[in-house]
């Protein structure tokens, strides 16, 4: 490859509209989807807000944040993570919308997020070529990623629900067990040359049900299995955490390519 052709990519890496997938994006992943299990919790319940409620108006600031992400011409930390915040209390929202509110069972939103998925990922390929997210340099490619973050947290969080109440585990059980199934998920990756877009996306979402089990387990009371240290205390402690690893980000710029 001559250097003008090096210097084009790497000029595409250096604009690409997401991070670059290192520790500090699977940390503040997680956290982004316990943070969505919870605060979704704390505003339904807490809050008394109702699923109808909360579901609109964290739509509501989701569209805004989605806005502002897409109008950018680079990765922004903070727009790009308070967008998968958000993203992930509506991808939960929608789950529990469907199960609570219209009476779907778990088993069919299973099913209709995974079709949904693929959908997706199959529309996605045939218009790019490509599933990548270090080629997300396009507004199109940005909308197909951003639909399909949306589907995984909803899909994390019906199959999630559906695991923990078929197989009543526990909530520190579940999610050790959804840990190790994103590590084996890498080991292959790493040892068996599984495909790295096909490995990055099974472990995207598989970190939702994951994050979901945490935050299960550092909110609810003792006498369902957790350290009942609530909603509002569990949001909080992630929410501080998220935005000083955020801070951090911006100002090393560890995940983000540089000329």
């Amino acid at each position: 490859m001559n250097s003008t052709s090096t210097l084009v990519e790497r000029e595409l890496q250096l604009w690409n509209k997401v991070p670059q997938v290192t520790i500090f994006f699977w940390m503040i992943k997680i956290m982004a989807t316990t943070v969505g299990e919870t605060a979704a919790d704390y505003l339904n319940f807490n809050l008394n807000w109702g699923l109808t409620i909360t579901t609109l108006a964290i739509t509501g600031l989701l569209i805004v944040a989605l806005f502002f992400q897409m109008s950018a011409n680079r990765y922004i930390p903070s727009l790009y993570w308070l967008a998968v915040v958000l993203i992930s209390v509506v991808g939960t929202l929608i789950t529990d919308n469907l199960v609570d509110n219209l009476g779907v069972p778990l088993e069919s939103t299973t099913l209709y997020f995974s079709l949904a998925l693929l959908v997706t990922f199959v529309a996605w390929y045939a218009s790019e070529k490509t599933l990548s997210i270090h080629s997300i340099t396009t507004r199109k490619r940005e909308a197909f990623y951003w639909l399909a973050i949306l589907f995984t947290f909803a899909l994390g969080t019906a199959a999630g629900d559906l695991v923990a109440e078929s197989m009543n585990l526990g909530y520190l059980v579940s999610a050790v067990i959804f840990a190790t199934i994103i590590g084996l998920i890498t080991l292959a990756h790493f040892r068996l040359k599984l495909n790295a877009v096909v490995a990055f996306w099974l472990s995207y979402i598989l970190t939702r049900p994951m994050g979901a089990s945490l935050g299960d387990y550092l909110s609810q009371p003792h006498s369902e299995g957790g350290l009942e240290l609530g909603t509002t205390g569990t949001s909080i402690i992630f929410i501080v955490i998220i935005l000083g690893l955020v801070l951090y980000l911006t100002k090393t710029k560890k995940d983000q390519v540089s000329l």
